[in-house]
């Protein structure tokens, strides 16, 4: 059970995890609009009722518990309304078995280990970890694309374009610099990019999206960061699908696969 004495000692707990289940949210539902929408809820909800996390065995654990009892219990609605590459995701999306997405993320992008996850999801362990592996297969048979990689360390973008080949996607080229992205993205349209936020000669990572998006239209961005917590402020739109430096390939694979699951996500503004 999760000892939290004072009331300061609890918002600041809060407020320390949030930022990190808007991403979960964020990253399953495929927009920062209905991910926050979910994510306010839980707020409201905690705020209500604080010890539906005081008797977790985090505060960062009750909180996705919290989340995840809300999103159980709306149907984990799919809109089947979508056209396009939206609308084939959000059909691949509607076959997959229940719970599996939420576990691999909880998982794999969030980091919580087995134990957490059972108890987040109120299943055994051996439930979730049947999840998992069922999660892995069916998010990468789902989906196959072109995938444009920004990154100005080599060796991390060596390894970044060996784990999405692996997965079944076609690399359409590694960049090192904004105006280097922009004239792969030309030669080679991507169905997704991924994206490092500062690159080699001091431009952003992020305005090397934000022109690719603007000439070739809404597709999944993956950025990747150290400092995740800065692009999760609230303050600005923000990215639905967001790593964190140093990752791990069960990381990139997630991310990967679920961001094929969207053609438009949103993306960070300057």
């Amino acid at each position: 059970m999760w000892d939290m004495t004072s009331s300061q000692d609890f918002t600041t707990a809060i407020s320390t995890a949030l930022p990190f289940l808007r991403r979960y949210a964020r990253a399953l539902t495929g927009s920062q609009s209905s991910g926050d929408t979910y994510a306010a809820a839980t707020l409201e909800a905690v705020l209500e009722d604080r010890s539906v996390v005081d008797n977790a065995t985090s505060i960062k654990a009750g909180l996705f518990k919290v989340f995840h009892t809300l999103w159980t219990s709306s149907g984990m609605p799919v809109d089947g309304q979508e056209t396009g590459l939206r609308g084939k995701a959000q059909q691949h999306l509607s076959k997959l078995t229940a719970n599996t997405r939420e576990a691999l993320l909880l998982n794999t992008i969030e980091e919580f280990n087995v134990g957490a996850i059972a108890e987040i999801m109120d299943l055994d362990q051996s439930e979730v970890d049947h999840l998992l592996g069922v999660a892995r297969s069916e998010l990468e048979d789902a989906v196959s694309g072109k995938v444009l990689i920004i990154e100005d360390e080599a060796i991390i973008a060596m390894d970044l374009e060996n784990v999405v080949s692996e997965m079944g996607h076609r690399v359409t080229g590694v960049a090192r610099t904004r105006d280097g992205a922009v004239d792969l993205a030309k030669k080679d349209v991507p169905d997704l990019v991924l994206a490092d936020i500062h690159l080699a000669d001091n431009s952003s990572g992020i305005d090397a999206v934000r022109d690719i998006l603007s000439a070739h239209g809404d597709r999944p961005v993956i950025f990747i960061t150290a400092f995740p917590e800065r692009l999760l402020t609230g303050e600005r739109p923000e990215p639905a699908f967001l790593i964190s430096k140093p990752y791990s390939e069960a990381q990139v694979r997630s991310a990967v696969s679920q961001a094929m699951f969207f053609s438009s996500t949103e993306t960070l503004k300057a």
